[in-house]
């Protein structure tokens, strides 16, 4: 199916999955030395990133690198096999580089709360990695599958972490909705699709399904089978899991749930519209429009419920809810620059949500607060942060000078392009739902007097491992928004504009 994709060969993608999985041992020897446990994690953050990194001016150069490492796996004739394009190293590039920041931000946080089971947790977060660069560079539909379950099962005591009720109860939700979803929606579409296709589950060049004599119902079911089989993407109503896991330590939810495990769902969403039913043959049948207004339905609703939580971890749950969502609409519109807008979200919305995750954590280190009502006149007391997030803020709603301006102005642009002015609406009317469940904690913390008899005198920040990673991240999403051209062109590969 590759036709004439210019293609080069390289075990690169294969060392960039696997650089993080070579730590593990590392880690396990030296659990008692936290100092080398703790640079082997870096060694393999940092080794991960150059590998994405030395792949990059190839892809760059209009390149597609390929690799097979199992030629027929499990009796078929479908390999297991790497392919690195456009998207997948624009994917790759986020995760890979934001998993150094979380790195640095983990020691100050686990350090500062005595976290237990710290071997434990760095070892299943490099398994995680591992798993969501194999989405990233998935060569097939079966090699993806079989890295995102493998996500799944990699994340899920990152989530039950802390051990105790509530922690069992959220990581028994997140894996049964994860695992029972993939394997009763996804799964039986993946053998409908292999048995379609004629068994040729490859992405590149024409997408796999785009020659089928697929009809209206057939395709709706095995596209909703796809979409809700990917739970991960977060589509209501298969999205409880997500909040539900917000009992795991603030890192988890700072990379897994705004970076790794929530855009491997979305990601995902993006391959099956485009390289496994192709936008032409969508738009032919039509049936892209029901994903869309499920997916809209999610955005207004999820913001909505954002307005009305409390626990501040839970408020950026619903606003990621949301968010995710914005991506499979503009993907599913179809337009060029809807899906352009798509593939642009997942970075924008990367930086914002993590450095909004990292303050959130921050702030718990630093004073113990985890709701919105109790943060009223913090901002004088850990100004940097609270700058910070507001940057974040700035960034998920839309705003300049951030980087989620812009992937906001493609969707807006795609849906307009696409001629669906309701669902133009819908961005414009969730964009200012953002910012009616973020910037009341701005004034909060900055404008408002503190409680009656808490002082804030003086600066006491969280320290300086957990500040330095959110202020890098904030400085990012604005970054990008100066600097969006390796983004614009990486997308150019995927997406003719």
């Amino acid at each position: 199916m590759n036709g004439m994709e210019n293609t080069v060969t390289s075990f690169l993608p294969v060392l960039a999955c696997l650089a993080s999985l070579a730590a593990v041992p590392l880690i396990l020897i030296f659990r008692r030395e936290v100092f080398l446990r703790e640079l082997a994690t870096f060694g393999a953050g940092i080794a991960k990133f150059a590998f994405v990194l030395a792949m990059l001016p190839l892809v760059l150069d209009g390149k597609v690198i390929e690799y097979t490492f199992v030629k027929g796996f499990a009796g078929t004739n479908v390999p297991l096999a790497f392919r690195v394009d456009g998207l997948g190293i624009l994917f790759a590039l986020v995760a890979s580089s934001l998993w150094i920041a979380t790195s640095l931000y983990s020691v100050g946080y686990l350090r500062v709360l005595r976290e237990h089971a710290q071997t434990r947790f760095f070892v299943f977060f490099a398994v995680s990695l591992c798993a969501t660069l194999g989405v990233a560079f998935a060569g097939n539909l079966l090699t993806l599958y079989l890295f995102y379950e493998m996500l799944s099962l990699a994340t899920w005591p990152l989530v039950a972490h802390h051990q105790d009720q509530e922690a069992r109860t959220g990581g028994r939700t997140y894996l049964s909705y994860l695992l029972g979803t993939s394997i009763g929606f996804a799964l039986p579409a993946l053998i409908f699709t292999f048995v379609k296709s004629g068994g040729d589950l490859s992405f590149g060049g024409t997408a796999i399904l785009a020659e089928s004599d697929l009809g209206y119902w057939p395709a709706l079911f095995l596209l909703l089978g796809f979409a809700f089989g990917f739970s991960k993407a977060g589509l209501m109503p298969f999205h409880s899991w997500l909040p539900g896991a917000m009992v795991a330590p603030t890192p988890v939810s700072a990379l897994l749930h705004a970076v790794a495990v929530v855009k491997v769902g979305v990601f995902c969403v993006i391959r099956v519209v485009t390289d496994v039913f192709g936008v032409d043959l969508l738009g032919k049948l039509g049936v892209h429009l029901v994903l869309c207004w499920i997916a809209a339905f999610t955005v207004i609703t999820s913001s909505l419920i954002a307005l009305t939580q409390d626990n501040l971890k839970r408020r950026l749950a619903f606003s990621t809810i949301g968010q995710l969502s914005y991506i499979i609409l503009g993907v599913s519109l179809l337009a060029p620059h809807a899906v352009a807008g798509s593939m642009m979200h997942i970075a924008m919305h990367a930086f914002g949500k993590i450095t909004l995750f990292f303050c959130a954590g921050a702030i718990f280190v630093a004073c113990g607060k985890k709701y919105v009502s109790q943060l009223d006149g913090l901002g004088r007391r850990m100004p940097v942060t609270f700058a910070a997030f507001a940057i974040g803020a700035i960034s998920v709603t839309g705003l300049p000078p951030t980087g989620g301006l812009l992937s906001k102005l493609y969707l807006v642009w795609g849906a307009a392009e696409a001629g669906q002015i309701a669902l133009l609406c819908v961005f414009l009317i969730s964009s200012i739902l953002n910012g009616a469940y973020f910037f009341p904690i701005v004034y909060r913390a900055f404008f408002k007097a503190p409680p009656e008899g808490e002082a804030v005198a003086g600066i006491r920040e969280a320290p300086l491992a957990c500040v330095i990673p959110l202020t890098v991240t904030a400085i990012g999403s604005v970054l990008l928004f100066f600097f969006p051209g390796i983004l614009l062109e990486l997308i150019a590969c995927h997406v003719r504009l």
